[in-house]
């Protein structure tokens, strides 16, 4: 049970219901973690626009399959394994490769990034990732002209430090508000790349 009250979809009613019917998945359920905001339904219509607008858009030209690895990362670091568990299914099925999906997750469960099955350009991002996560303050500008010099345009780096900190955010509202699994269906995401506005989760 969460630490705080949440609506149920069923109970739902007014702008809630308008927005569980906006980002529920398979026989209305809604993750947990958007059930969190039910309270303040204007902080759950923030959450899913900048959850859909930095993870699952269109616009976006670093592989989704990456930028789910990066929040598997960031909330590994912060413990988070509502988020672990939800990404890495998302991140196995995109990916479509077990053998190297459990190859990145072993990595990141022992804070191996150089084991991990990335290339040198991927485990840069992971290393901006993790220092991002843990000691943002002592990032310099070196680290952004070291991803460029790897290959990544300067919207890529946006893409990426859009992902690591969004995770960190969620993670806090996990983990601040004792959100579980229980309940969930792991791994779905709003698929649908090519529309900003469709939050349905499948």
């Amino acid at each position: 049970m969460p630490w705080i009250d949440t609506v149920d979809y069923d109970d739902a009613d007014g702008k809630l219901k308008m927005l569980y019917d906006r980002v529920k998945g398979p026989d209305n359920n809604v993750d947990n973690i958007m059930m969190m905001h039910s309270l303040r339904p204007h902080t759950m219509e923030g959450h899913m626009a900048i959850y859909k607008y930095v993870l699952h858009h269109s616009g976006n030209t670093v592989p989704k399959w990456f930028l789910e690895t990066l929040g598997v990362w960031v909330s590994s670091l912060n413990e988070c394994d509502y988020c672990v568990e939800h990404h890495f299914s998302g991140l196995k099925r995109l990916l479509g490769d077990d053998v190297r999906a459990d190859g990145i997750r072993a990595a990141i469960e022992t804070r191996n990034i150089e084991s991990a099955p990335l290339d040198d350009k991927q485990k840069l991002a992971m290393d901006y990732a993790r220092q991002l996560t843990r000691d943002a303050a002592g990032i310099s500008e070196k680290l952004i002209v070291q991803l460029r010099e790897a290959g990544f345009s300067d919207g890529e780096i946006l893409e990426i430090n859009q992902v690591s900190a969004y995770f960190g955010y969620a993670n806090r509202t996990v983990l601040g508000l004792g959100c579980s699994t229980k309940g969930d269906i792991l791994g779905l995401s709003p698929n649908n790349s090519d529309n900003p506005d469709d939050w349905n989760h499948t």
